[in-house]
């Protein structure tokens, strides 16, 4: 019988850290959101609203935040306003995320497309990405605004690619990785590599915060699709095996479908051929993943873009800043929501 790991009794305080450290500037970021999200449209107005009132750890614009701070950016709001971009730029990909997926709930409340409709998420979603390229061009920086751009574009191909690799248990190691450096990493790799080129760093600090934001992306991939076999909703936000009853391969099936015996691979198949999946369907498979060890294999894997992300931010002297960013790689792999 495999066994669950064994996650840190002391309590990772980096992602606290962090959101302390940058506190005044996160406010200012909600401030921000809020302020371009104003719409004469009722609808978008209500959808908007609701979007932001479901909150979420807003981990991506806390990057964004810290590394311009490790990159010594301390006055002026030009971080603020990117970190917003970062912000609305993952809430459209959620909006249009939880269409796809036909997702029911988000952070523990419904989801807009459960509420209002497929039609109306896709729209918002798009209002969204539409004030975040506003914002970025008042800025005018083209390097950021071609970040920005790209990493967008990376986003919709990697969902794309999961879509067209949906149920597919012999999904290959490499194409998953594919799928999630594009739909989750791509935007971690942005928001950490904004701050060191709006400060103008020299390009070894932009490779390092792009390989730091790159890896930690992957790390928190890797979390959330494990997580799934391995958590429930009071502590995740959303219900156990979300993936599985939506046909979504994630690494844990992959590896699962490499240990498994013939019979074993069949009845895997079997389950992502149907249309629906059934709760005794799902505890089967949770039955295979506990005795194959298939939870510590994943975080074992995980691990490997930590100590990546992590040995990233060597090049940077000392600091608080530094230290609390390091220590957010472990928090990505030991996190329970």
């Amino acid at each position: 019988m495999g066994s669950v790991i064994k996650l840190s009794k002391k309590i990772n305080n980096s992602y606290l850290e962090l959101k302390k450290s940058v506190e005044d500037k996160l406010v200012m970021v909600d401030e921000r959101i809020e302020q371009k999200l104003q719409s004469n449209v009722d609808l978008v107005k209500k959808m908007s609203s609701y979007h932001l009132e479901t909150g979420g750890k807003k981990l991506r614009a806390l990057i964004t935040l810290g590394a311009s701070k490790l990159c010594g950016y301390h006055k002026g709001s030009r971080d603020v306003n990117f970190a917003a971009c970062v912000e609305l730029i993952h809430s459209a990909t959620l909006m249009h995320d939880d269409v796809i997926d036909n997702g029911e709930i988000r952070r523990g409340k419904k989801t807009l497309n459960k509420i209002w409709g497929n039609q109306s998420s896709i729209l918002v979603g798009d209002y969204l990405l539409s004030r975040c390229f506003e914002m970025m061009v008042e800025d005018g920086n083209l390097e950021i605004l071609k970040l920005l751009s790209s990493t967008s574009a990376l986003i919709s191909q990697g969902e794309i690619l999961q879509l067209q690799h949906k149920g597919d248990v012999e999904m290959l190691e490499e194409t998953y990785l594919k799928i999630i450096s594009n739909k989750t990493a791509a935007l971690f790799l942005a928001a950490a590599k904004i701050g060191p080129i709006m400060t103008e760093k020299e390009n070894k600090y932009k490779d390092a915060l792009e390989s730091y934001g790159k890896n930690l992306g992957l790390t928190f991939q890797i979390a959330d699709d494990t997580l799934d076999y391995n958590s429930d909703l009071k502590v995740f936000g959303k219900h156990i095996g979300n993936d599985f009853f939506e046909g979504k391969v994630t690494l844990p099936i992959i590896l699962l479908f490499q240990k498994i015996n013939e019979n074993e691979k069949k009845l895997l198949k079997d389950f992502f051929l149907k249309e629906n999946r059934t709760e005794n369907d799902f505890k089967k498979v949770l039955e295979l993943i506990k005795n194959n060890n298939i939870i510590n294999e994943c975080y074992a894997k995980a691990e490997h873009y930590i100590n990546l992300a992590s040995n990233s931010l060597n090049i940077f002297q000392k600091s608080n800043e530094k230290d609390i960013l390091k220590n957010l790689t472990t928090f990505s792999l030991e996190r329970n929501f």
